[in-house]
């Protein structure tokens, strides 16, 4: 008798379980796949981020009672390109440049609180007025945090690795110091302060006016407020 022979080639199916682990993991792959080009809805992408605000609750700190006329108010904006550079070593390898456009006001303001009883005159018929006020000044420039932005920012090798392990948060409060202090100087050499007198002026003469006061004078000094 001579005995049967068996299939050259005998070919074994994989256990279940194989087969299962690799069907999630091509679903697993497809879905990754498909979120991150955009072709699943977010509600049925299982990798979609989703964003939440846990910012704790906002706390009065304190109260002012304002006695200021804000007069004028100035928008300005500067490109700060600050440029650090070691002495010995080329920018390649150590050195941060950071182009920063930096967008912000300046509110001009006559403060009326100082404002005494001599400060203002009246003559007996009460149809002349004269009131003495102290030069406007200007506000702290305030930096528009939604229209203000970073170019350019260029980094040596050295930086760059140093920017892996640490987070430092002064390069950009550096940026924003000195468009700050720009925008400052650029409105004191502007004519704000100028244009807030001439604006309270023209508010005082026309109120004065509707009282009954045919001539009214308003003059601004460095002494002008309480005596």
């Amino acid at each position: 008798m001579t005995a049967t022979k068996r299939p050259a080639e005998v070919r074994k199916r994989p256990p279940w379980w194989v087969v299962v682990s690799m069907a999630m993991v091509l679903v697993l792959l497809a879905l990754l796949l498909g979120g991150m080009s955009g072709l699943l809805p977010k509600a049925a992408n299982p990798f979609a981020t989703e964003t939440k605000d846990r910012s704790g609750p906002v706390l009065l700190k304190s109260i002012q009672d304002m006695s200021r006329y804000e007069a004028a108010s100035g928008t300005f904006q500067v490109v700060v390109d600050l440029d650090e550079d070691a002495r010995f070593l080329p920018d390649e390898v150590r050195g941060k440049r950071t182009l920063f456009v930096g967008k912000g006001e300046v509110g001009a303001y006559v403060d009326l609180g100082n404002v005494g009883e001599d400060a203002v005159r009246v003559n007996a018929d009460r149809t002349e007025a004269t009131v003495r006020l102290p030069r406007a000044r200007l506000e702290k420039p305030a930096l528009d945090a939604e229209h203000s932005y970073a170019v350019a920012k260029q980094r040596g090798l050295l930086d760059r690795l140093g920017d892996v392990f640490s987070d430092n948060p002064n390069d950009e409060r550096q940026v924003h110091k000195l468009a700050v202090r720009h925008i400052g100087s650029a409105a004191k050499k502007s004519d704000l302060t100028a244009r807030a007198e001439k604006n309270t002026r023209s508010m005082l003469e026309e109120l004065l006016r509707s009282l009954g006061y045919e001539k009214v004078t308003v003059a601004f000094t460095n002494g002008g407020g309480k005596s």
